[in-house]
């Protein structure tokens, strides 16, 4: 468009201007009387003076559109230098979380030198907000058997429900069908640590069988007992959110949101040897 209007909008005005400048030069070369030229000037002053108008409001304008067609490139130089800036930020986040990551599993390796572990990716899961089953890229060619805990960095997850060649699919202790045997850490009660349907929709399980007399408070920390064959002792299962009494059964059962995060699972760690309490 800067071309165009340069090119030929400019070249009319040119010669416009050339022919209001040579009208009265050529009238006095040819010896015109005064009131001629007179009468020639009253004409053409004013058409000067718009195209003087003209050619400052085309200046005004092509200098706009210059202006305009730097300011959408320097936008777009803008944007991308942004999007660069993102990048970089989301890699460095990300290479931040996986450090944390590393970071506590390497804690828990510490805690638990008895434990081997096989991490696992996350490769599918069920639909809701909270992961109840999802599936892993470690099966029995990896060692992987049914049965075996799985855990975060942070704590319980579940536990190897079916498992393939390549793959496993993990039921975590927020599901219906989910059980763990759980003490409170600051007391040593021990209770069963239970999935429910309608818990489970908040991310939440529950310990059940306490005592009516039972010290245990908000804010409690749950671990693991290692009674039975699945659970190794003293992994963190959660905290205590609220104790609910119940009259009829003389019994306590107090809801607890896990330790483990159960939304958006990526990586989890299966433990693959341990020993679990058998008396």
């Amino acid at each position: 468009m800067r071309d165009f209007l340069k090119n030929k909008f400019f070249i009319a005005i040119s010669v416009a201007a050339v022919l209001l400048v040579a009208v009265p030069s050529i009238l006095s070369a040819a010896g015109a009387a005064i009131p001629l030229r007179n009468a020639v000037n009253v004409i053409t002053t004013p058409l000067q003076k718009c195209f003087g108008y003209i050619t400052n409001a085309v200046d005004g304008f092509v200098s706009y559109y210059t202006k305009f067609d730097d300011l959408v490139s320097e936008n777009a130089a803008l944007k991308k230098e942004n999007a660069a800036l993102r990048d970089r930020l989301y890699n460095a986040e990300e290479i931040e979380k996986t450090n944390d990551y590393l970071s506590r599993f390497l804690e828990m390796k510490r805690a638990h030198t008895d434990f081997t572990f096989a991490e696992a990716n996350v490769i599918g899961s069920g639909s809701g907000n909270y992961m109840t089953v999802f599936t892993v890229d470690r099966g029995t060619a990896h060692g992987i058997q049914q049965g075996m805990p799985v855990v975060s960095d942070t704590g319980v997850i579940g536990y190897v429900d079916e498992v393939g060649l390549t793959w496993a699919k993990i039921r975590t202790l927020i599901e219906s069908s989910s059980s763990i045997g759980g003490y409170i850490e600051r007391t040593g009660e021990l209770g069963l640590i239970e999935g429910n349907f309608d818990l489970s929709a908040e991310g939440l399980c529950e310990i059940t069988y306490l005592a009516a007399d039972s010290d245990i408070r908000v804010g409690d920390r749950i671990l693991t007992s290692g009674y039975g064959s699945v659970y190794p002792r003293d992994l963190v299962i959660g905290t205590v959110t609220e104790i609910i009494p119940d009259d009829i059964s003389r019994t306590l059962t107090a809801r607890i949101a896990p330790a483990a995060t159960l939304e958006d699972l990526r990586k989890v760690m299966i433990i693959t040897d341990y020993e679990t309490v058998t008396e």
